[in-house]
């Protein structure tokens, strides 16, 4: 897949720059973004369903099938350089996000204006650049007409549930819907079907799969996209920053109405409204490392992270139920499986 980026850059290159070193550099700094971290968990989830409805790698269009797996790594990129920004992030991956980053260089460049707005601005238009070059990058992959005219609708269809997704989830946070549905619904279309679940399907529609496997491939991503985000929300309260790349808690500060909260105040609504005053009062603010430490203690003894593990293990057990009983090849299946449990593995 790295290779594939890294080809796809240098073919941007000559449209770049006659637009002069500003975009040049922006491009850099997309450029590095994508290629210096991340698991590439949707390109691999794509790859693996095209082989597991029966294409091999030596097929003629193996390649043109990387490239468009390769692409899902943009969409990627500006997805989370658009939420690094709604949610007010500084780092990722243990490097400044985009937005600080352009806000360093104008307080360094001292430059005309508020820094913060233009950071924010700068990254905004990388991110969608990023999305643009991912239809490109579809588009130029070198597919078949009849194999692009079968992935067209899934990645539509993937790309607006991703951006409805966000929605969602910016208005779950303003509106202060602290139901555990909500928090599943953004987790459904901001996470499950662009992570996992689209993926598995466009590698499917890429290989001409029939509607049997596109159907078990599909209720798999979507259980594993699920406890996928419910493992991330676990991490984003409880998770390491050496390894997680983000301070500790800082899923508290941002706000963020996850399942994990949602289980914790239906719970303390019913057995300790003090507690959930402390967590309603402090969501979203500054917590101190010490207040952090106090509100993980109340949403463990509240029962929500054991209630939100067994809803991770529910998960995973019905989408490896679904794996097994498809038509993917032998192959296929040890690789989902392995894939769905390094997914929602505890690493907290």
């Amino acid at each position: 897949m790295q290779e594939r980026l890294t080809a796809f850059f240098e073919t941007r290159r000559e449209i770049v720059e006659p637009l002069g070193p500003v975009v040049v550099e922006a491009v850099r700094v997309l450029e590095q973004f994508v290629l210096r971290g991340g698991k590439r968990t949707r390109p691999a989830f794509a790859w693996t369903g095209w082989l597991g409805a029966g294409r091999d790698p030596e097929d003629p269009e193996a390649d043109a099938v990387l490239v468009a797996c390769a692409a899902l790594e943009l969409v990627q990129a500006a997805a989370l350089i658009h939420d690094d920004i709604i949610d007010s992030s500084r780092t990722r991956r243990g490097f400044p996000t985009v937005h600080v980053e352009y806000e360093q260089r104008h307080i360094g460049e001292r430059w005309i204006g508020d820094a913060p707005h233009y950071g924010e601005s700068i990254s905004i238009l990388i991110g969608d650049l990023a999305l643009a070059w991912a239809d490109d990058m579809t588009r130029e992959a070198g597919l078949p007409p009849a194999a692009l005219a079968r992935f067209g609708p899934v990645w539509a269809a993937m790309r607006t549930e991703v951006l409805g997704g966000q929605m969602l989830d910016i208005h779950g946070e303003a509106g202060g819907d602290e139901s555990v549905e909500a928090a599943l619904r953004i987790n459904r279309y901001k996470t499950a079907a662009y992570t996992i679940e689209r993926p598995l399907h466009l590698g499917a529609a890429l290989a001409d799969a029939d509607a049997e496997l596109i159907a078990a491939y599909r209720e798999f991503g979507t259980d594993i996209g699920i406890a996928f985000q419910l493992r991330d929300d676990l991490l984003g309260v409880f998770g390491d920053p050496a390894v997680t790349g983000k301070p500790s808690g800082d899923d508290l500060r941002e706000g963020k109405r996850t399942v994990l909260i949602a289980e914790a105040l239906r719970r303390a609504d019913a057995t300790d409204p003090a507690a959930a005053a402390l967590i309603r009062d402090n969501l979203g603010t500054d917590v101190s490392p010490e207040l952090v430490a106090e509100l993980r203690a109340i949403l463990t003894d509240l029962g929500a992270v054991d209630a939100v593990e067994q809803r991770i293990l529910s998960l995973t057990d019905q989408a490896l139920t679904a794996l097994d009983a498809s038509t993917a090849t032998a192959d296929a299946k040890r690789r989902l499986r392995a894939m769905a449990l390094a997914a929602t593995a505890r690493s907290y």
